[in-house]
């Protein structure tokens, strides 16, 4: 069983950013995209607080998000890396296979990594993932560099939308064909 703790929060600056981003795009028409709640069983409570102070994961969780772009199924999860070395230890295998059969049903897969130091955000796609986990598979070290990344997908914010992910979607989609 695992226990909540503070660590679960990492990234929430970063998450309310994207969730800004989402209702922009969403006010926009562009997008319908949602935080999907991770389920927990709360242990114990805070009453004067009104807070979860222990808590239990009831079951693996997918992604952070989901959503449709223009008629196009969309998921990702949002990581922070406050290196320049990204653990694939980040991506647990329950995200990663729910990924991937996201996209063999015709949906789009990715990520959005946040690299607090540099402050430069990257949208992986998931083809991108898969090939650095097969390069795990073959002997190679459990994580990326910055500096291996595709310029291509580095994405800005623009206007409203601060975490503008639509730009490498986009490029993604057209990738593709």
């Amino acid at each position: 069983m695992a226990t909540w703790n503070s660590r679960g929060l990492r990234g929430s600056t970063f998450e309310n950013l994207i969730n800004s981003t989402n209702e922009y795009y969403r006010k926009a028409g562009l997008a319908l995209v949602q935080k999907i709640p991770t389920p927990i069983v709360p242990l114990k409570f805070d009453s004067e607080k009104k807070l979860i102070t222990e808590a239990y994961f009831e079951k693996d969780s997918t992604v952070d998000y989901i959503g449709v772009v223009q008629e196009i199924p969309i998921c990702f999860d949002a990581k922070e890396c406050h290196t320049d070395t990204f653990s694939l230890q980040n991506i647990h295998e329950h995200q990663y296979n729910f990924m991937k059969e996201f996209e063999q049903q015709g949906g789009v897969s990715f990520l959005l990594i946040l690299f607090t130091d540099r402050n430069d955000m990257y949208y992986m796609r998931f083809s991108e993932l898969d090939e650095y986990v097969k390069r795990v598979n073959e002997g190679h070290a459990k994580n990326f560099k910055y500096m291996e990344l595709d310029d291509d997908f580095f994405i800005h914010s623009h206007g409203a939308a601060l975490v503008h992910y639509l730009e490498g979607l986009e490029r993604d989609i057209s990738s593709r064909d």
